[in-house]
């Protein structure tokens, strides 16, 4: 009992760790899918955690149920061979492009916030990625086990701090004149978005984890924590509407009010938690080229980390905002295969 509630808790730690990449590490994710659509916001919380717990829960047993060695075996699974294979070779592409995300926004932290050039930052990123991959999925789950807990705690500091604030209550009455329909599409899209680009390290965990009971446990409580943190997030930049939008990295912006020591504490966990998706997506991305390719697994790391830093010359808000919603849209068709699979057991 006690080594599969450990077990369990490894999951739910990389779980979190892969959802909470840079767009939601920072605000940025939170404010465009959630916040902006005003008290709507708490309610399609809801409903994203719920599709969380169920449809990561359900990726990873099919992943284990078939021994899925990437993630293109579980595409294969779910839209048969041919388009499988298409859906793949798709996802190699987003998966990259979102890497260039992360590797932007690892840049321009390191920029807004340490007086360090973007180059330098980009640079200092690559060749930490480079140094953790080469020890696998067990670096990832060490990091993991290290940024989440405090990541979750950080998040009830700021809740905290939010509540004793006059306007703390804002989430619940804050108008919007966005539609309702774009509301209740965004937990949709926004779940569907993140589960697909999640598959490249939640596959290779679940296929590794033969137990049933221990997957179900990681899956729960890694969707309640991603709910928490989602729900926290909100209600702290709901204060701050509309002013808040400006910034690039929102909750950065709101963690500068709480003093320095904080605001610094917090920009490393923003780093962090860009960094343990960073590497997330790297390693899915390694493997399922080394399927295709068969060259040495450095230097297909080597390769995507040259990509992305060439694809990081864009900058960070311009890459988020053009790529993530045609990803989204895209990720819905993923999404309804996922829900329509049925299990073998």
């Amino acid at each position: 009992m006690v080594k599969r509630t450990g077990k369990a808790l490894q999951i739910a730690s990389t779980y979190i760790g892969t959802i909470v990449g840079a767009g939601f590490a920072t605000g940025q994710e939170i404010l465009q899918f959630f916040t902006r659509f005003g008290y709507w916001g708490t309610l399609t919380i809801a409903v994203a955690t719920a599709l969380f717990i169920w449809l990561g829960g359900k990726m990873m047993l099919i992943a284990s149920e078939i021994g899925a060695k990437s993630y293109e075996d579980l595409n294969i699974a779910l839209f048969g061979d041919k388009y499988g294979k298409w859906i793949s070779h798709f996802m190699l592409v987003v998966l990259l492009g979102v890497t260039a995300v992360m590797l932007a926004g690892a840049g321009t932290i390191f920029y807004e916030n340490w007086n360090v050039s973007y180059q330098s930052g980009l640079l200092i990123t690559i060749a930490a990625c480079y140094f953790l991959l080469r020890k696998g999925m067990k670096a990832i789950l060490t990091v993991n086990a290290i940024v989440v807990p405090v990541m979750l705690l950080f998040t009830a500091l700021i809740m905290l701090d939010t509540f004793q604030t006059p306007e703390a209550d804002r989430f619940m009455t804050i108008a919007t004149d966005h539609s309702v329909w774009a509301a209740w599409a965004s937990p949709f899209l926004y779940t569907a978005f993140n589960l697909s680009m999640a598959q490249a390290v939640l596959v290779p965990l679940g296929s590794e984890v033969k137990d049933r009971k221990t997957i179900v446990l990681g899956s729960w409580i890694g969707g309640i924590g991603i709910g928490i943190m989602l729900l926290a997030g909100h209600i702290a930049l709901s204060v701050h509407m509309p002013g808040i939008q400006q910034f690039a990295i929102p909750m950065g912006g709101i963690a500068k009010q709480l003093g320095h020591i904080v605001q610094y504490i917090y920009i490393f966990l923003i780093f962090a938690e860009i960094f343990t998706t960073l590497i997330a997506d790297i390693y899915g991305l390694t493997l399922q080229l080394q399927e295709r390719l068969k060259w040495s697994r450095p230097f297909i790391t080597l390769g995507i980390l040259a990509f992305c830093y060439f694809a990081s010359q864009i900058g960070f808000g311009p890459l988020l905002s053009t790529l993530y919603p045609i990803f989204g849209l895209i990720s819905l068709g993923w999404l309804y295969l996922v829900i329509r699979r049925k299990m073998a057991h």
